[in-house]
Order: structure tokens, then C-alpha cells, then sequence
């Protein structure tokens, strides 16, 4: 059995951990991220009939029965993930139709998976549904974009529509845009099933008030994704209160449609 400590998807989600951490993105404790990993993956690693504890998750998704994820831990600080993975991360198996689940390693201080569970997974069953290669979910509290929605209209087009003009490259990196969700209690089933919903239509959605959900086919996406919208929301913070002088127009955007072989989300540009 090799040391799983090796294993590439650890090591990934180390150094993707630090790196939220080290922009800003996960104060304290703040954040989750949860990746979808395959039997075969973790074979090597793992004796899969081992399994130190049961958790209760707290809701149901007969969708996820039997499935694998390596997920960050409840009140942990990801700048200590690269220090001690075991007591920090956690691997899991669901069972009963998801609504227990499995420890087959980590969380070696008795811990568990983070609080935001229930709206990771609600979110990986929806993202599956769209593309079954999302495999990561990512919650941070990116301070532009959270800044962003105390003073900009939280209409879901003219949201999106601020951050694309913002950077060339937006429209391209999510034609999908950015949805959002009003302030919700987080931890709860409730904002789990709001963000699942929205996560029909879209890879990013703002959590107002509180932070941003992103999904994709591994970390790099994922996290380049929240990145680029939080660069967009920077930038528009920088200059909201200019006289606005130049724009990235709706027909540039066309263009940047037809060069990236991307589509916008239908209605977003005139």
C-alpha cells in the first residue's frame, strides 16, 4: 500500500489550500473544498473495507450512494493543511443513500467534514447532472467579491454583465455567468438546496454577504474560475465611483464569442 500522503489528488489539494489561504480567500477558518475521487484512485492508497467511523451528514442524496470525496474539515485552517493533511482533510465514503458516511481516513483529532457538506454535495449531484467531469467544489469569502455585493444591484445579469465588461477574458473563462443567492444562515439543508439550483445554470455562485460556490473538472478550473471573478470584481470596485470612459462593449463581446468558441448565457448581451 503506498503512502497516501503522495498520492497526487492530497498533494493537489494541499497546495491549492495554501494558495487560497495565502490570497486572502479563507481567513481563520473560514472556506470547504470537497473533490470527487474515483475507487481506483484511492485503491492504491487505501484498504476501502477499513473504515474507522460512520458520520452522520444530515440529509439524502441516493445519487452520490457509494461515492468517494476527500473534503477539508470543520473548523480548520487551511494555511495548517500542508502541516498535518490527516488531522485537517478527511476521505469519505456515502452510504444510505448518502446519508451517512464513511471515514476511511483523516480527521485524526475526531473531526469531521466541514459544516457546508450538505451544499457541497447538493451542489456536486447538480453539476453532475450538467457535465459529469465537475468534479470539485470550492467555497471561499474573496474579499472583492464579497465587498461587491453590499453595492451592486444583485440582479443575476446586471451582476454578470459588470463583471465581463470588467475583463477581456471573463466572458470567456465563465460565458455561463455568475449567479446569486440573497444573504441565507449557511450550514443549513436550505441554502444547500438554493445553491444546487443555481448551480443548474452556472459554475460560480455568490453567496452576498458571505463569499462565492465555484464547480469544475479539478482544482486548476475551479479555482482559476473564482479567481478571474474576483479580479473582475477588484477592478470594477477600483473604478465604480469614476466617470466610466470606456467599456468592453456587447458587440467586442460578440466577438470574443466568436474567437474563444464560447456562447454567453442567452439574453445576457444585446
Amino acid at each position: 500500500m503506498k503512502d497516501i500522503l503522495t498520492a497526487p489528488f492530497l498533494i493537489e489539494l494541499v497546495r491549492t489550500l495554501t494558495n487560497m489561504y495565502a490570497h486572502g480567500w479563507d481567513e481563520r477558518n473560514g472556506g470547504n473544498v470537497s473533490v470527487l475521487l474515483e475507487e481506483a484512485e484511492l485503491a492504491d492508497f487505501l484498504d476501502l473495507n477499513a473504515v474507522i467511523r460512520t458520520i452522520p451528514t444530515g440529509f439524502a442524496a441516493p445519487e452520490l450512494e457509494g461515492k468517494y470525496f476527500l473534503v477539508t474539515g470543520t473548523g480548520k485552517y487551511f494555511k495548517n493543511a500542508q502541516y498535518d493533511p490527516a488531522a485537517n482533510l478527511g476521505v469519505v465514503r456515502l452510504t444510505d443513500q448518502g446519508a451517512q458516511a464513511q471515514l476511511l481516513w483523516g480527521f485524526t483529532d475526531g473531526g469531521k467534514f466541514t459544516s457546508e457538506f450538505p451544499a457541497h454535495m447538493m451542489s456536486h449531484v447538480a453539476r453532475w447532472k450538467v457535465d459529469p467531469e465537475n468534479r470539485v467544489v470550492m467555497h471561499c469569502h474573496p474579499a472583492n467579491l464579497l465587498a461587491m455585493t453590499y453595492v451592486h444591484d444583485l440582479d443575476e445579469v446586471k451582476f454578470t454583465r459588470t463583471l465581463w465588461q470588467m475583463c477581456t477574458e471573463c466572458i470567456v473563462v465563465f460565458p455561463e455567468g455568475v449567479n446569486v443567492l440573497p444573504w441565507m444562515l449557511c450550514g443549513t439543508n436550505e441554502i444547500g438546496e438554493a445553491t444546487a439550483q443555481k448551480m443548474e445554470s452556472a459554475r460560480l455562485v455568490v453567496w452576498a454577504q458571505h463569499g462565492i460556490y465555484g464547480a469544475g473538472k479539478d482544482l486548476d478550473e475551479t479555482f482559476g474560475l473564482i479567481e478571474t471573478a474576483e479580479k473582475a470584481a477588484e477592478i470594477w470596485l477600483k473604478i465604480a465611483h469614476l466617470p466610466l470612459v470606456n467599456t468592453i462593449s456587447d458587440e467586442a463581446m460578440h466577438l470574443l464569442e466568436a474567437r474563444f468558441g464560447v456562447k454567453a448565457r442567452e439574453g445576457y448581451l444585446r
